[in-house]
C-alpha cells in the first residue's frame, strides 16, 4: 500500500472507531433514564393534573407572598424569570425575585399548553399573559419542567420569555 493509501485507510479506521464509540456513548446516555425509570416506580398522571400545577403556581402568586410560590419549586430547581435577566437558582435567589415581582399583582392566563408526561417527570410548555395589577398586560412563551418527589409534584425548571413582537 502507498503512503497517501495508508493515511486514507487509517483515517477510514479512526473515524469508524469514533463513529461507533460516540454511538456507544449516546446509546449508553439515552438508556440511563430509561434503566432509572424501571428502578423507580412511575407515579400515574394525567394531563389534566399537570396543568393544575399552574394553576397552584398561579393562586401562590395571588397571595403575595414570595415563599408560598417559591415552595412550588424543587431544591435543586432554575428559574429563568420573565422580567430578570438573572438565572434564579437558590431558594433565596428565587425568593428574591418573587420579593421584587409580586408588588406587581401578576395573574397568569394561559393561552396555549402542550403538556408532555414522562416517568416521574412532566413538561408543560406554550404560551401565556400576565395581567397586573396596573392592567398592563405581558405576553410570554413558558416551559415548566415539573419532577415527582414521592409526595408532589415540583416545578425542576421554569423558563419564561416576553414574545418578541
Amino acid at each position: 500500500m502507498h503512503t497517501f493509501e495508508a493515511r486514507i485507510y487509517l483515517i477510514g479506521i479512526t473515524m469508524k472507531t469514533m463513529f461507533f464509540t460516540t454511538a456507544a456513548l449516546v446509546a449508553g446516555l439515552c438508556a440511563a433514564p430509561v434503566a432509572m425509570a424501571k428502578t423507580a416506580a412511575c407515579h400515574a398522571t394525567t394531563e389534566k393534573q399537570i396543568a393544575a400545577l399552574f394553576d397552584r403556581w398561579n393562586a401562590s402568586l395571588q397571595t403575595g407572598e414570595p415563599a408560598r410560590v417559591v415552595s412550588n419549586y424543587a431544591d435543586n430547581s432554575i428559574l429563568l424569570p420573565t422580567v430578570s435577566n438573572k438565572p434564579r437558582i437558590s431558594r433565596e435567589e428565587k425568593l428574591d425575585y418573587f420579593e421584587h415581582f409580586l408588588p406587581n399583582k401578576p395573574a397568569g392566563k394561559i393561552d396555549l399548553s402542550k403538556i408532555f408526561i414522562g416517568c416521574n417527570t412532566a413538561v408543560d410548555a406554550g404560551l401565556y399573559t400576565f395581567t397586573m395589577g396596573d392592567g398592563s398586560t405581558v405576553k410570554a412563551r413558558y416551559t415548566y419542567t415539573y419532577v415527582w418527589t414521592g409526595k408532589q409534584w415540583l416545578i425542576s425548571s421554569h423558563h419564561s420569555s416576553r414574545m418578541p413582537e
